[in-house]
């Protein structure tokens, strides 16, 4: 008698990873409402802002001032893990977890760990480069924007052999970019959308060299087309 599983488990990195999210939350959630950490526990949400987020400012300490250190490097990625109110930490972990799961059933874990630090690194370089005011960039919203794009690779792929229109595979970022535009218009644009974008390019240009057989593998199958 089989004992297997019908259902995938999610692949433990992307557990590990939004675990880290929701901790994170939970302690900046709890000492905003004074449950734990005292008086001093509701400017938590403040000091980890600018303990681990990102700013052009980060940036420009690295790229013209030459500081490497740990303190500047780190917020390339910790800025993920810090999130302006509860909702905006359950999306972006609810987000996670399904891309993650997507993604992770095909690629290795450390090709998804891969995908959400270099897509985190990459929309926090961008938009250091692109915005001029000392605009604050926290949430996992362009790391998971990486996941989108290594989930459209995926469906690219899929598409391709099953020889349907592999335009197809463009749909949710394409849906996502529309969502953003229409609330921009309606509430104002958010300039972190340019980290978003970054992400999902960085996501979908890693993925051919970490998904099962890497870029070989992508060659070849592109060759039989």
């Amino acid at each position: 008698m089989s004992t297997e599983n019908p259902v995938n488990p999610l692949p433990p990195v992307v557990v590990i990873l939004t675990l880290m999210i929701f901790a994170v939350e939970a302690v900046l959630s709890l000492g905003a409402q004074g449950i734990i950490g005292g008086p001093s526990a509701v400017g938590w949400r403040l000091a980890a802002m600018s303990d681990w987020g990102y700013s052009p400012l980060v940036w420009e300490q690295l790229a013209q001032r030459g500081d490497w250190s740990f303190d500047i490097v780190k917020r390339f990625v910790t800025y993920a893990f810090v999130h302006v109110t509860f909702t905006h930490a359950l999306f972006a972990g609810a987000l996670l977890l399904a891309l993650g799961k997507f993604v992770g059933d095909v690629f290795h874990w450390l090709a998804v760990l891969a995908v959400f630090v270099v897509a985190a690194v990459a929309g926090a370089v961008v938009f250091g480069l692109s915005i001029d005011t000392n605009l604050a960039l926290i949430g996992a919203y362009p790391p998971v924007y990486g996941m989108i794009g290594a989930f459209t690779y995926i469906m690219w792929m899929r598409l391709g052999a099953a020889g349907q229109n592999q335009l197809g595979a463009f749909r949710l970022i394409g849906f996502l970019l529309a969502l953003q535009l229409v609330f921009g218009l309606l509430f104002g644009a958010d300039p972190t959308w340019v980290a978003d974008l970054s992400g999902f390019v960085a996501g979908l240009a890693l993925s051919p060299l970490v998904a099962p057989g890497g870029w070989r593998a992508f060659l070849a199958r592109v060759r039989q087309r």
